[in-house]
């Protein structure tokens, strides 16, 4: 993964940001340029990668003292190409404003090849080598066909002859490239240092976090499907359109994961005891990064908006003092605190990153993510954690009793309180697009609009 993500270079948001801007000028040789710029660079330094793993898997193996891996290093070293071009198409195919060969392609067929060879390999007696082998093939089949998918996207925009912009490619990449360092630093930095301090919880809180990140599970499909649209219209000079995304994706962000959120902050010690009791010992750190992920969730995808209009440097800087913060406060609290200083280092980090992104959105597009139905739903999650808590006075067990009842009541609850508070108009329009009941209109700027709250593909209402 941490290969994948420097072969990458960056070019995972570069190809999706100036493909969009291509088509959003009309120019099919700016796209092609960009496609192929961006996917030879990512492949060349890839295989440099794999080639350097696979030559240094005896020392690499040795260091984590196992001998064994020296096999599935080098099977590893092997996937490692494909898996980055692959990364690479597929990110290009969303500047088409298209989710279908990312959520096909991406998070349907490669993990379920993967997972069918694996369980292969484990019923023919294959074991772990084996299962390396069903991530070899499930890297170069799912490669082949984002390529495939990507070429014929390409046709779609007619013959031209490739036009190559380096400059512009390779600084906003690069600088978005040690965004994505930064962000995944402050994702592991935490669990690093409680493993240097020796701190025996370390299993709680991981699968603390674990838990916790199934919360926001909806923010990068949301950032994926809207973000071409934000660079589509911000390089055309719409600016009360990219304000109205941003308002729609934060809504749609805050209303998918209040449910979860609510039931992290009510029963915490009952959801973890699904991974065994000890890990009840983890509730408060659940509670804590619970509410420093709520931020992230009421902030909405304002990050995307500065990388999708070009503002990646700002958003690496933000990266990296989160990360610095974090750094500094896991220092000062492991030692005293443990698991829960780590948990308060986290989740103050993650808050003052994403404040910080929605003052820099205010100030360059006028908008906040604060909406009419993001308010409805606040209170219907209010109101549902009202209910979860009056479950929690039953005397049922907490697990599994306990837990689930309160699941039931959580949800239900805060769908009647939404439903009872009534749906915007642009969520009607979005429920519209996903049901296929949307009527055809004439194209105009409103048909536009509609295009861009409930993110359709191109051509073709493709999600």
């Amino acid at each position: 993964a941490l290969l994948g993500l420097l072969s990458l270079s960056g070019f995972r948001a570069g190809l999706t940001r100036f493909v969009a801007v291509g088509l959003a000028d009309d120019d099919p040789g700016a796209v092609r340029g960009t496609v192929r710029l961006g996917l030879a660079v990512s492949a060349a330094s890839a295989t440099l990668l794999a080639v350097a793993l696979a030559l240094g898997a005896p020392w690499l193996a040795d260091a984590l003292h196992d001998p064994q891996l020296v096999t599935g290093l080098r099977l590893v070293a092997l996937a490692l190409p494909a898996s980055t071009v692959c990364e690479a198409a597929l990110a290009a195919t969303r500047g088409w404003r298209t989710q279908r060969p990312h959520a096909l392609i991406g998070q349907v067929y490669e993990p379920g090849v993967r997972l069918l060879g694996t369980v292969v390999a484990v019923l023919v007696g294959a074991g772990l080598t084996g299962a390396y082998w069903a991530l070899v093939i499930a890297a170069w089949s799912a490669a082949l066909l984002a390529l495939v998918a990507l070429g014929r996207l390409l046709r779609r925009t007619g013959a031209a002859t490739p036009t190559y912009r380096p400059g512009a490619l390779f600084s906003y990449s690069t600088v978005s490239w040690i965004s994505s360092l930064t962000a995944t630093g402050l994702i592991w930095v935490d669990t690093l240092m409680l493993g240097l301090y020796g701190n025996g919880e370390i299993g709680v809180y991981n699968v603390a976090t674990r838990l916790v990140t199934v919360a926001i599970f909806v923010l990068p499909p949301i950032n994926a499907a809207f973000g071409p649209y934000l660079a589509h219209l911000h390089h055309q000079g719409r600016a009360a359109e990219v304000r109205r995304i941003y308002g729609a994706a934060t809504g749609w962000v805050v209303r998918l994961s209040l449910p979860a959120f609510v039931l992290l902050l009510v029963f915490p010690d009952g959801l973890l005891r699904l991974f065994g009791s000890t890990f009840a010992a983890g509730a408060a750190v659940t509670v804590i990064l619970a509410l420093g992920q709520l931020v992230n969730a009421v902030t909405g995808p304002c990050g995307t908006v500065l990388n999708m209009s070009g503002r990646v440097g700002l958003n690496m800087i933000d990266n990296l003092v989160a990360l610095l913060l974090n750094i500094g406060l896991n220092l000062w609290l492991i030692p005293a605190y443990g698991i829960v200083g780590a948990a308060v280092a986290w989740a103050v980090s993650l808050a003052v990153v994403n404040v910080a992104r929605v003052v820099q959105v205010r100030a360059l597009i006028q908008a906040l993510p604060v909406t009419p139905g993001m308010t409805k739903g606040l209170i219907a999650a209010a109101l549902a954690a009202g209910a979860g808590a009056l479950v929690r006075l039953l005397p049922l067990p907490l697990w599994p009793a306990g837990t689930v009842t309160g699941a039931v009541v959580v949800v239900g609850a805060y769908l009647g309180a939404v439903f009872a508070f009534g749906l915007s108009r642009e969520d009607l329009m979005v429920l519209a697009a996903v049901t296929g009941r949307r009527r055809r209109r004439a194209p105009g700027p409103d048909a536009a609009d509609l295009g861009a709250v409930a993110p359709a593909g191109s051509g073709a209402g493709q999600r």
